[in-house]
């Protein structure tokens, strides 16, 4: 195979912070290399500098023959380098054609767009990449995997010959993670060399030729991913042994002290009721549009219901909106940290501190500080100093600051969606002992996520959601991977 990508020698530094050091990484035409490690490792500022986002010190970028010191984004994407994000960069509002070729228009008579012409041509991408989906809708309409297809149609329509995918199926589902790698498998066969980042072992392992592995900005190995073991890259990535199940212990009193009632929104949520224990985690499992997110937005207050009430040791405490919800106690991260959960171009310590300042109009600066400190002590957050801004962080630790914040409320309930998403391994076990730690000081634990270990792992009971209503609610400790995805799917 030709190599097409050497990046030699890279060093980076922020405010005089070496991130990079000496980084190399090598790409072959129809090849997946797979680049993994820890939040903070340098990952994402190796794409940054391939993409032209960012600068390198020093070292070479050389693309398909040619070197160069460093890239713009534009010469980046003429040259055939396309990034896609776990945060999807669409718009919306706009049509899958027009989405497809946003800043190259196909137009009549040079002034008006030829929205026919245009569709025709977004078929035939769509078409010859196997992919189910109307040119003529919004993307709005589209679900999280068809969002991810059409990025990557996209990024081929302009030529792309190297694609940068980072962490695509945070977001999706098992059947559209399925349809995703079998589309890599295609892509690889028509001679396109992708750079694939993922925490996700089995994906891996799945869709990978070769791993290179990053630890605190450095290469710590680049080998064959028939080499390798699950074990041996957990091991370099974080410095130790670590399990990909993590257990938790029981904690619950049994006293059904939260109950929820009759919670509806159309057919989005459809008169949800349960109740959990102080000490408990209750998992909410399901497909990608089960509805669990839309159950615990409304939860929070944050989306409007039909009805429902909540009711905490006999009281009712339904939120009327999240300001009231945090006032009663309630604590929720969003899965979508970046468009709800951070101020990005405000500081580590005002995005930990916001929910905490009890003062109108003045701060206690000593004890925001002592605040800050803990928090980023007690989560292992990487962050050059508390005045950095959180829009800076990688994933993991942008998670981290939002959880941190949460952590300092000291509240009575806690909601989770997806809290271990786009984060490592590491990360992701700390994550999990500070769950652990709030069911063992009797909280209530509320949690979303996609992953079936890590809903088994971490609750005592898995509430199964399936076309906005609860169809099952099962002991964590009988639960199988296999009898999960059959509630999920109606089967059973």
């Amino acid at each position: 195979m030709e190599q097409i990508l050497e990046l030699k020698d890279i060093n980076k530094s922020f405010a005089g912070i070496q991130v990079l050091h000496n980084v190399n990484l090598t790409l072959h035409a129809g090849e997946t290399v797979c680049l993994v490690g820890e939040n903070g490792a340098g990952k994402s500022t190796l794409i940054k500098i391939l993409s032209g986002a960012e600068k390198p010190d020093s070292g070479s970028i050389t693309l398909f023959g040619r070197t160069w010191s460093s890239l713009q984004p534009s010469q980046a994407m003429e040259l055939g380098v396309a990034t896609i994000y776990q945060d999807v960069d669409l718009v919306d509002t706009l049509s899958v054609a027009d989405n497809i070729f946003q800043g190259a228009e196909i137009r009549k008579n040079g002034i008006f767009i030829d929205r026919r012409k245009q569709e025709e041509k977004a078929g035939e991408i769509l078409r010859a990449l196997n992919m189910t989906i109307r040119p003529d809708v919004l993307v709005e309409t589209l679900s999280p995997g068809q969002k991810q297809n059409l990025q990557i149609a996209k990024a081929l329509h302009k030529k792309a010959k190297i694609l940068i995918m980072d962490e695509p199926t945070a977001s999706l589902g098992e059947d559209e993670t399925k349809a995703l790698m079998e589309l890599i498998d295609r892509l690889k066969h028509d001679g396109i060399g992708i750079i694939y980042i993922s925490h996700y072992m089995d994906e891996i392992f799945r869709v990978g030729d070769r791993v290179n592995v990053l630890k605190d900005g450095y290469s710590v190995s680049e080998r064959q991913i028939g080499e390798v073991t699950q074990e041996t890259l957990i091991r370099e990535m974080v410095g130790r042994d670590a399990s990909n199940y993590y257990r938790k212990g029981n904690f619950s009193t049994g006293d059904q002290a939260l109950e929820i009632r009759g919670y509806t929104r159309g057919n989005l949520v459809k008169n949800v009721s349960f109740t959990v224990s102080h000490g408990e985690v209750l998992g909410l499992g399901g497909l990608v549009g089960a509805g669990r997110t839309e159950l615990v937005r409304m939860l929070f207050g944050a989306d409007p219901k039909e009805s429902g009430q909540m009711f905490l040791n006999g009281k009712e405490i339904t939120p009327k909106d999240p300001k009231d919800a945090i006032k009663k106690g309630i604590c929720f991260v969003s899965e979508d940290r970046k468009g709800e959960a951070l101020f990005l171009d405000r500081s580590v310590k005002e995005n930990i501190s916001i929910a905490k300042n009890e003062s109108r109009f003045f701060l206690n600066l000593a004890k925001e500080k002592e605040l800050v400190d803990h928090s980023i002590e007690q989560l292992s957050i990487k962050v050059f100093n508390r005045e950095h801004d959180a829009g800076k962080l990688s994933g993991g630790n942008q998670q981290k600051v939002v959880i941190s914040r949460w952590l300092a409320m000291d509240g009575e309930i806690y909601i989770f969606d997806e809290p271990s998403k786009g984060v490592d391994v590491g990360a992701r076990e700390e994550i999990y002992r500070l769950i652990e730690e709030l069911v063992k000081r009797k909280k209530i634990v509320i949690m979303v996520s996609s992953t079936m270990p890590e809903l088994i792992s971490m609750s005592d009971r898995i509430a199964v959601m399936k076309d906005g209503a609860l169809s099952a609610v099962i002991p964590a400790d009988e639960a199988q991977e296999d009898e999960l995805l059959k509630w999920y799917m109606g089967i059973k």
